[in-house]
C-alpha cells in the first residue's frame, strides 16, 4: 500500500524538490525505511538512535505518532504522514 508523505521544505533536496512523495509500507517505520531506499539520506535527517529526532515531528493524519505508537504506528489506506520541523525562537 502506497502512502503520500508531505515533504518540509528543508528536505525537499533529497527528493528532488517534490514537497509529496509516496513510499509503501503497514507502519510508519516501514514507510521511512522505503522512502530510504527512494530517497538515500532521508532517514539519517528524521532519525537518530532512539528513534525519531527530537527536533522532528511526524503525524499520521493530524496525530502526532509519539502518542500513537511511535515508529510501530500502523497504516490504514488513505492515511498520510507529514514531517514536520519544530520551530524555536523567542
Amino acid at each position: 500500500m502506497d502512502t503520500i508523505v508531505r515533504i518540509p521544505a528543508a528536505l525537499r533536496s533529497l527528493t528532488a524538490g517534490a514537497d509529496e512523495v509516496k513510499a509503501a509500507g503497514g507502519s510508519v517505520g516501514a514507510v521511512l525505511e522505503d522512502l530510504e531506499t527512494r530517497h538515500p539520506g532521508l532517514r539519517d535527517r528524521l532519525l537518530d538512535e532512539k528513534g525519531v529526532r527530537r527536533f522532528i515531528n511526524i503525524y499520521v493524519g493530524e496525530e502526532d505518532i509519539r502518542f500513537t505508537g511511535g515508529l510501530a504506528t500502523e497504516l490504514k489506506a488513505g492515511d498520510q504522514i507529514s514531517i514536520v520541523p519544530a520551530i524555536a525562537g523567542g
